[in-house]
């Protein structure tokens, strides 16, 4: 099942492709600072009725070198069906495209990762056809950054450093270096990582730890200032923007009148509501589904 956690684990290298270069370094990956990177549709469906999509599909071209595509899968649990999916996936992206394929996949937790490292084999009596060995991401490589200078540098890999250590009982301290380094930013970068930190956390105590933080009495001392009314007009637009990206993520249909109806709402419980949602419904209609009309703001009026 797609969760939360599962969409702000591969989201965040759609929107923020700063994140590559000190990935592929933990890695052990060489790759040139400076790379253009555009993401393509993880739609791998042939003609078949049968539906596969990936995480995400990036197009990356270094400054230094030849392109390639990088294929990100986020894995919460073992799933042996992945031994023959991930194979597909890149034999697939490489014939389509005719470029190497590397496939990256992230994890909260490090059984899951010893598994998902691989190398996933097709063979017969002895004979290897192909092998698919994924690059890793998880707590034992990840390092857990504490310090508030080293996440205001990296607001980006700080987050996902977060998401990815949300079930160690140390997380607070990440949390704590993240929250410092928001308040130096400017109130809508913060509204984006604060969002997609909320978000990627998923039902873990870390997510409480994170809403007691980023509660307006902290972050926003004086309220009814501009700042803070920027803030959350930011908010707003950022919950909105989030629900539609992880309802497209899962390709699900939003019709205009829908559109519109996500996009005007300021009331920001009613925002997060429906954004706990996005990962369980299977329409439109789902989300909205027994909303409490009568104290809903849809336009702010």
């Amino acid at each position: 099942m797609v969760t939360s956690t599962h969409e702000a684990s591969h989201r965040i290298f759609q929107d923020r492709p700063e994140l590559l270069a000190p990935v592929f370094e933990l890695l052990g990956v060489p790759m040139s600072a400076k790379a253009s990177v555009s993401v393509l549709s993880a739609d791998v469906t042939e003609i078949q009725p049968l539906e596969r999509r990936m995480d995400t599909v990036l197009r990356v071209e270094p400054s230094d070198g030849d392109a390639f595509l990088l294929a990100v899968e986020t894995q919460g649990r073992r799933d042996n069906r992945k031994a023959t999916s991930w194979s597909y996936y890149v034999a697939y992206l490489q014939e389509k495209f005719c470029l190497p394929v590397l496939l990256l996949v992230t994890c909260t937790d490090r059984s899951t990762a010893g598994w998902a490292s691989g190398p996933f084999t097709c063979e017969v009596r002895g004979w290897t056809t192909h092998s698919t060995h994924p690059l890793v991401l998880s707590p034992d490589n990840v390092p857990m950054i504490t310090d508030r200078r080293t996440a205001a540098r990296n607001l980006a890999m700080a987050t996902f450093s977060a998401i990815t250590h949300s079930k160690n009982p140390k997380a607070t301290a990440i949390l704590e270096a993240l929250f410092g380094a928001l308040r130096e930013t400017d109130p809508l970068t913060a509204v984006y990582f604060s969002g997609l930190l909320e978000i990627g956390l998923g039902d873990t105590p870390a997510r409480q730890t994170w809403r007691k933080l980023m509660g307006f009495t902290n972050f926003f001392p004086g309220r009814g200032t501009l700042l803070e009314e920027t803030f959350l007009e930011g908010e707003a637009r950022g919950e909105a923007k989030a629900i539609l990206r992880f309802l497209e993520a899962r390709g699900i249909s939003v019709p205009e009148e829908d559109r519109d109806r996500i996009t005007s709402c300021t009331d920001l419980d009613l925002l997060n509501h429906w954004l706990d949602r996005t990962p369980h419904v299977e329409s439109v209609d789902d989300l909205f589904a027994e909303d409490p009309e009568a104290t809903v703001d849809h336009g702010g009026a």
